[in-house]
This record gives C-alpha cells, sequence and structure tokens, in this order.
C-alpha cells in the first residue's frame, strides 16, 4: 500500500492542515510564491515519491490564480513521482458559463478540469458543485460530496420552513424539508407583463414562521436578499439563511443582512474572516471520510 500525504495549497491552509490532523497523515511542506512578474512559483520540499498524494485547494478568489496553483502543485508532485494525486477542491468554481449559450463563449468548468488532468491529477473530490451536470466535466474520477449531514444537524432544532430562493435550488431545498420534517416553500419570479420587471412571488405557506433559506452559493447576496425580502412581504415571521459556499463578494453579507435575514449558517468550504453574525460548520470530517474511504486496502 502506498504512503498517504497531503499538501495544502495557499488557498484555505487552515483547512488543508485540519484534514490532515483529522485524517493522521503527514502534511507535506510546500513554497508557494512569485517571480518578479508575479508568475507563480512552487516547489515541494519533501520526497513524495510513491505516495498517494491529496491536495487541498479550492478555487477561491482570486479564482485563476488558486486553479493555476493547483495544477503547478500536481505537475510537481507528478514530476517527483507521486504515485496518485487527488485534487480535494472544498469549492469548484467555473459554473457560470458551463454551456456555450452563445457563440463566442467557453465552457469554463470543462476547459478548468481539462487543465487538472493534462497537470497529473487522477481524481477530483469536490464538494456541492453549482450544478450536477458539471460532473460531466471531469474525466477523471469524481466524487461528489453534499453537506446535508452536517448542516441539518446545525438547524435540525429550529422548526424552520425551508425555502427554496428560486427555482434551480428547489430538489436541494426539498431534501433539507424531506430530513427535516418542515414545510416547504419557493421564491419564483413572475413577469406580469411583457417589458414588466419581474417581481418575486412566495409559493408555499410561510405567514407566521421562521424561514430557513438554503441554497448552494453567496456571492453578491442578491438572490438570497430578495428572496428575504418576499418573504418579509408575505409575513415571514423570521428569516434566516443557510448557504454551503461563502464566496460573498464584497457588500454581499452587508447586502444579505440588510435584507433582514437574522442568521447565518455556512461551512469553511472557502477562507472567511469571523464574524459574529455568520454560523461556520466545518467539512473537514467530509473529506476526512472521502480520503479514507479512496485508500486503496492492502491486499493479502
Amino acid at each position: 500500500m502506498n504512503s498517504v500525504a497531503l499538501i495544502a495549497g495557499d488557498a484555505h491552509p487552515g483547512l488543508g492542515r485540519e484534514i490532515a490532523r483529522q485524517a493522521g497523515v503527514p502534511l507535506v511542506p510546500v513554497s508557494i510564491s512569485a517571480f518578479a512578474d508575479g508568475e507563480t512559483r512552487v516547489r515541494i520540499e519533501a520526497d513524495v515519491a510513491g505516495a498517494d498524494l491529496y491536495i487541498v485547494q479550492p478555487t477561491c478568489a482570486p479564482a485563476n490564480e488558486r486553479l493555476v496553483t493547483l495544477a503547478l502543485i500536481a505537475d510537481a508532485a507528478r514530476g517527483a513521482d507521486a504515485a496518485r494525486i487527488t485534487a480535494l477542491m472544498p469549492y469548484f468554481g467555473y459554473a457560470r458559463q458551463d454551456v456555450r449559450k452563445h457563440s463566442g463563449e467557453p465552457r469554463s468548468a470543462r476547459l478548468a478540469a481539462r487543465i487538472l488532468a493534462a497537470a497529473g491529477v487522477d481524481r477530483a473530490v469536490v464538494l456541492e458543485l453549482h450544478s450536477g451536470a458539471l460532473e460531466s466535466a471531469f474525466d477523471v474520477p469524481l466524487v461528489h460530496l453534499q453537506a446535508d449531514e452536517l448542516m441539518l444537524a446545525a438547524v435540525r432544532d429550529r422548526h424552520f420552513a425551508i425555502v427554496s430562493p428560486d427555482a434551480g435550488g428547489l430538489k436541494r431545498a426539498q431534501r433539507y424539508a424531506s430530513a427535516l420534517g418542515a414545510p416547504l416553500a419557493v421564491v419564483t419570479k413572475t413577469r406580469p407583463a411583457a417589458d414588466v420587471a419581474a417581481a418575486l412571488r412566495v409559493l408555499g405557506e410561510v405567514r407566521g414562521r421562521a424561514c430557513l433559506i438554503v441554497d448552494d452559493i453567496a456571492a453578491t447576496g442578491r438572490t438570497i436578499a430578495g428572496a428575504a425580502q418576499a418573504l418579509a412581504a408575505a409575513g415571514a415571521r423570521e428569516v434566516n439563511a443557510l448557504f454551503i459556499h461563502a464566496v460573498m463578494a464584497p457588500g454581499a453579507l452587508e447586502r444579505i443582512c440588510a435584507a433582514g435575514v437574522r442568521g447565518i449558517v455556512t461551512t469553511d468550504s472557502v477562507p472567511a474572516a469571523p464574524d459574529a453574525r455568520i454560523q461556520v460548520v466545518s467539512i473537514a470530517p467530509l473529506f476526512v471520510r472521502a480520503l479514507r474511504d479512496s485508500r486503496p486496502t492492502a491486499r493479502g
């Protein structure tokens, strides 16, 4: 059986160290810096020959730099004769151009996955892709994790009505509502006439209820803020939000809170500064389990 080791990339080194600690595997030192022109420089500072190597690197901001750094680490590990290279990506972006809607557009997720495969990545483990269709972007074996187990534990005793902020997230909201035995609602857009701005409408009974908006990602915060305002207008007693990836651009948290969201639950899939308004659930146990489940077993 090959020895197991882990590299924590520069995107989220704290999470990488925690996964290594919980899994009981050695953390391989890596130097990540830049040349004078800004080009990324990588050097693995230990012997990884024959290792079953795991690299922790979400593609959070700045996404392009994180992706290239992950590819460079993988290429360095392949050149150093690692036996197998697995990319652990708690957040994999590039979902905004996953299909060509217009001529001249790339398929970003497909290209990003190809770059990693060309760099030497043999397998990938990701958490809650923005769309299940993104699984097809990967030619290498893919493990697609869901955070339901951890997130449900954080809200199980709160007696929320579960709300999807749009039709696209309805399946996720249905899973949460079913697991909690909670009522379900969805916020939809209606356009009363041509050239009239779309209005938000709540389908489901939320009057007098504490509501939990469930989504996969908060980037600008506009989707959650709009849903929160629609719920308040429909008579919700309290509005809270749960999302997996707190990608939040500048101003997103303020926008969400200004819309009346009382509490926020998210994960540490991307690094974020501590904030009293946010409850953070660690996803390290999910990746530790995935690491252990994927390790080759000795044959006797």
